[in-house]
């Protein structure tokens, strides 16, 4: 059998829209894939195509995720139209509310230096403060104590569910192999490019891309990358459906294709513990009635926590091995947002092996991380 042009460890929507994308462009791709009991970072998120709030101390990311965004309409169209799945893709603009009014001073500040810092985002990225009785018409039925938030037209909302489904049906039409429930337990080089190796057996491929999320920690470094990622929780409610409340999507809550309200937002410090926790359960009830007051009569049907993966500066990390060449790492905790682009121009540059090159601010160097 002729060896795959890549290995691809992680099946994570970070993964498959890589997988995707070299398959597009005629490259041989198999993907390796942990069990559904893995530490999936791609349950953690909530369907959020967004820009606002990216990049701040980072341009670079926040250009990365305006482009993204903005390719976003005809990704979906074409993931679409080569499977038959709908992601329940809209960009109507979101909002990111502000809780107090030192928020609020924060966050205009924080955009006005990432626009002065940056040309494009200069030229690009719109937004605009608005307080709480403008956001009324975007966000009806706004509780009486939000002091306001920042509203955006590049932001939207997926169903990243479907998302990863159409993903691996593009993928598998395209020829992809998907090997679920092979966890890689080595990664190595070889003579003629690397073998990953499995309790499933031994698979080998001229090069090899590592988007593993928390996984790194265990493979990178054997190959010269970094393995500085840790892990963060989040947990989410879901509320039974409601009738469609006609409010833009919010970082802190949204109204799903569905119905349900998704309350999120939490950033935990807690190891590798994914559970839930009654106090934060309590926390994001609180919050989701206090952003809207008619959310007290709804009934909770679903909670669930989730591990994201996070790099030592929260920026994503794209590098090329120098002591083998041909080994890549992608980890970030953006995969909605970005999965365009990933599926796009991060894909290409990895197949003209010039990932590092092309995307200089993303390399591992910049975290002063030791691979060895």
């Amino acid at each position: 059998m002729k060896q795959r042009d890549f290995l691809i460890v992680g099946g994570g929507v970070v993964g498959m829209a890589v997988a995707y994308g070299l398959a597009r462009a005629g490259q041989g791709v198999t993907v390796l894939d942990e069990s559904d009991d893995a530490l999936r970072a791609s349950r953690g998120n909530a369907g959020l195509v967004w820009v606002q709030g990216k990049g701040v101390g980072m341009p670079r990311y926040a250009e990365l995720s305006l482009e993204s965004a903005k390719a976003w309409a005809d990704f979906a169209g074409e993931l679409t139209e080569r499977t038959g799945i709908e992601l329940e893709y809209e960009q109507r603009g979101g909002v990111d509310l502000c809780l107090d009014a030192e928020e609020a001073r924060s966050r205009q500040a924080d955009y006005a230096e990432l626009q002065n810092a940056s040309r494009y985002m200069a030229a690009n990225f719109r937004w605009e403060y608005l307080d709480r009785e403008a956001l009324t018409s975007c966000l009806p039925g706004l509780g009486e104590t939000i002091p306001g938030g920042t509203w955006s037209p590049h932001d939207g909302q997926c169903n990243p569910l479907y998302l990863l489904r159409a993903l691996y049906a593009a993928s598998r039409a395209l020829g992809v192999e998907t090997r679920p429930a092979t966890p890689v337990e080595r990664l190595e080089a070889t003579a003629g490019g690397f073998r990953a190796t499995t309790p499933q057996g031994q698979f080998t491929a001229e090069r090899v891309i590592l988007a593993a999320g928390l996984g790194a920690r265990q493979l990178a470094s054997g190959l010269g990358l970094t393995a500085a990622v840790r892990p963060v929780r989040g947990q989410v409610l879901v509320t039974e459906r409601r009738p469609p409340g006609g409010r833009l999507p919010t970082p802190q809550i949204r109204q799903t294709a569905s119905g349900g309200y998704l309350i999120g937002d939490t950033h935990e410090d807690a190891g590798l513990d994914k559970g839930v926790t009654l106090a934060m359960m309590q926390s994001l009830a609180e919050k989701a009635v206090r952003i809207y007051p008619d959310l007290e009569a709804a009934r909770l049907v679903r909670s669930w926590g989730a591990l994201r993966v996070m790099t030592p500066d929260g920026h994503p990390l794209y590098e090329t091995s120098t002591t083998h060449p041909g080994a890549y790492n992608l980890n970030c905790h953006s995969g909605i947002t970005l999965a365009a682009f990933h599926a796009e121009g991060l894909a290409e540059a990895i197949r003209d092996d010039r990932l590092e090159q092309s995307f200089p601010h993303f390399s591992g160097a910049r975290l002063h991380v030791s691979a060895s």
